[in-house]
């Protein structure tokens, strides 16, 4: 696929206007040869599993029961393309050992080339991932368990290439191929779901007994048990055999469990675990898993993680195996997953700043909030954010600079248009998830176009949109307002908003400036501050500054020469 950028643009119309003259100079011409892909064509790169079992044969007759693998395409530009592509899939590698058939997606069309290949073709593909057909495999009749072979996935596209006055050239650009292994019989692990109290207190714990079952065709050697528990929960039992790492929001212990898990048996863990609920506790989730050993990516690095002091964890055979019968090779129930809402509450502060300057004088002002808790706050399962803050610039001045993410809007809190020039209100959405102790920092360039004593601008921390302002959590709503105070100082203005925290959450530190000298800002120059040496920086005009200190000076000798005066008259 061919691009056009401004700078190129002329000069290619004027090489197109002089072919175009050559040719009609010449006469009629045939183009003889395609012209090669070029190298700003993308290149795209086939995908999918690398490995999918299939259930056996069933004997028997019945329905056969099929797996899926779908085959992807990564197209890494920030446009779709254009042009028409071509899939050829190679299928002799799995001829007496599967059975395939393909579930094209949509503008997509397969057709069967022979006995050994099928072709897909289309016209059009999304930028990034994109899965462009399926494959329903089932193991082929007399195919034995444990056979294994490969299905190569090759591919091409069609530039969209043309010159004037000739037919359209058609350059291939040829896919990054991909091979994936078909393999009948296998195993089939199962996480049963267990039946916890979703809604608890914090501080309370309860059981939980892993159980699992393997209901594949084969043995697993090894297991590998995953549990993932969101930060208001905690498993207080560390066994030698679990790996451990936490993050911000996640910890995750990696159990490796030795022995022969058989095909059809059940198992428990010797011991349950015990669940606890927290006193951070507020909506989280508890994912447990499990994986044949070797199959599981080690994601986390053995740096990053810690082994637990507790003896080995183990697991016990509760039911014995039973004759092969239907199975149910399904790698979506290895995993089960529990959401638990906490009744508990978390106090979001909101604070702000001050400052006073001439008329001229940039600051920064710095405002957001922080969450004394008790809970954790955070929309792990689907994502978004919490809360926001909404700030209304003091009257009087102009936003020069505003954080990432923040977004203007109009007085009223609509949407705006005008994206480039500065507005008199911003919203700044919270993280996803904001930790007890953590927060939101954001820093504010103001420019004072007028010195209006105690001009005064609203921070609010409140819900993600207006239609939905409140904070449920929240049991303290008076203190989610503050305020940034420019000149409040003279003719007592209003009282300073709440100090940030000495400590900030997520974001915490964004946009602040160093801790200056006393007596300057973090570039050296003099500070501009409010009641009690306010917190905004200037960074205006030193000119500005010492024309200001000059007049106060002048007004100063003025009323002294005066009151002298005024005394020698009576005498």
């Amino acid at each position: 696929m061919t691009r056009f950028s401004p700078r190129t643009a002329p000069l290619r119309r004027a090489g197109g206007l002089a072919a175009t003259a050559l040719l009609l100079a010449a006469g009629p011409l045939t183009v003889a040869a395609a012209a090669p892909a070029r190298a700003a064509d993308p290149v795209f790169t086939l995908g999918g599993p690398a490995e999918t079992a299939l259930h056996p044969y069933a004997e028997g007759g019945g329905a056969p029961k099929r797996s899926t693998a779908g085959i992807t395409v990564t197209n890494p530009a920030d446009e779709g393309y254009e042009g028409g592509f071509t899939l050829t899939f190679d299928l002799t590698g799995v001829a007496g050992i599967a059975d395939v058939t393909f579930d094209p997606g949509p503008g997509v069309e397969c057709a069967t080339k022979g006995t050994r290949s099928t072709v897909c073709t289309g016209d059009t593909l999304a930028p990034g991932l994109s899965t462009v057909t399926g494959l329903l495999l089932g193991a082929a009749k007399g195919s034995e368990q444990g056979a294994s072979g490969t299905i190569r996935v090759t591919g091409e596209a069609r530039g969209a290439t043309s010159t004037p006055l000739a037919a359209p050239l058609t350059p291939f650009t040829p896919f990054t191929p991909f091979t994936t292994r078909v393999t009948v019989g296998g195993t089939d692990l199962v996480m049963r779901k267990l039946p916890f109290d979703h809604e608890p207190t914090p501080g309370q714990k309860q059981q939980a007994p892993i159980t699992f079952a393997n209901r594949g065709s084969r043995d697993a050697d090894g297991v590998v048990l995953t549990l993932r528990y969101s930060r208001g929960l905690d498993i207080p039992q560390r066994y030698s055999n679990c790996a451990y790492t936490t993050d911000e929001t996640w910890t995750t212990a990696r159990c490796s469990v030795e022995g022969a898990f058989e095909a059809g048996a059940t198992y428990t863990l010797a011991a349950p675990l015990t669940l606890e609920a927290t006193t951070r506790a507020y909506r989280d989730l508890f994912v447990y898993g499990i994986q044949e050993a070797g199959t599981v990516s080690r994601a986390a690095s053995a740096a990053r993680s810690e082994r637990g002091s507790r003896a080995v964890l183990r697991a016990v055979q509760v039911t014995k195996a039973l004759a092969a019968r239907g199975v149910d090779l399904e790698p979506g129930d290895n995993e089960q997953e529990a959401e638990f809402r906490t009744a508990n509450t978390a106090d979001f502060v909101a604070y702000g700043d001050e400052a006073s300057g001439a008329a001229g004088a940039t600051v920064t002002a710095r405002l957001g909030f922080h969450n004394d808790g008790p809970a954790w706050i955070g929309r792990i399962r689907s994502g978004g954010s919490m809360a926001a803050v909404d700030f209304t610039v003091p009257q009087g001045a102009t936003v020069t600079s505003a954080p990432k993410g923040c977004r203007g809007v109009t007085a009223e809190g609509a949407y705006r248009e005008d994206r480039k020039t500065p507005a008199p209100r911003y919203v700044c959405p919270a993280p996803t998830t904001v930790r007890d102790g953590g927060g939101l920092d954001l820093s504010f360039g103001l420019r004072i176009d007028k010195a209006l004593i105690g001009a005064a601008g609203r921070v609010t921390v409140r819900g993600p949109g207006l239609q939905e302002a409140g904070l449920p959590f929240d049991p303290k709503p008076g203190n989610n307002t503050a305020r940034v105070v420019l000149n409040g100082q003279s003719g007592g203005g209003p009282s300073p908003s709440p100090a940030p925290p000495a400590k900030g959450g997520p974001g915490a530190g964004s946009g602040k400036t160093p801790s200056a000298a006393p007596g300057t800002s973090g570039t050296g120059a003099p500070s501009v501050t409010g009641r009690g040496g306010g917190s905004l920086a200037s960074t205006g005009s030193p000119a500005a500054l010492t024309a200001s200190v000059t007049a106060i000076a002048a007004l100063t000798t003025g009323l002294a020469l005066f009151a002298a005066a005024r005394r020698r008259r009576k005498v």
